[in-house]
């Protein structure tokens, strides 16, 4: 069993669990409009040493670039910028390492230490 994506104009609708035997007979539409996708998979790595698949698991609402053949997650806030190589967004400068609980405050553009 595979995981495949059903991509309506590039955007992620629908995510299953399938056998691509029975995603080829068309019972689920036409095959050209899913993609595998593993769940494995996180910022271009497999997290079990395999082979990585579309830089990321599909989500609903992700985005399919077939240029970077990547699976991209919604962009969170309009500062953010899409990392090339992970396909993930970025926060423009990054979170504090000291241990405490941060979140992203888009009107000042910094990290805010949750109390």
């Amino acid at each position: 069993m595979a995981h495949f994506a059903h991509i309506t104009n590039g955007i992620v609708d629908q995510v299953i669990v399938i056998d691509a035997e029975t995603l080829a007979t068309g019972h689920w539409g036409s095959p050209s409009e899913w993609i595998q996708t593993s769940y494995n998979t996180h910022g271009g790595v497999h997290s079990q040493g395999g082979t990585p698949l579309r830089k990321n698991y599909a989500g609903i609402g992700y985005s399919y670039d077939s240029g970077r053949d990547a699976f991209i997650p919604p962009k969170p806030f309009a500062s953010w910028l899409l990392n090339e190589t992970t396909c993930l967004w970025e926060a423009p400068t990054a979170m504090p390492t000291d241990g405490k609980m941060y979140t992203w405050d888009e009107p000042t553009l910094a990290w805010v230490e949750v109390a």
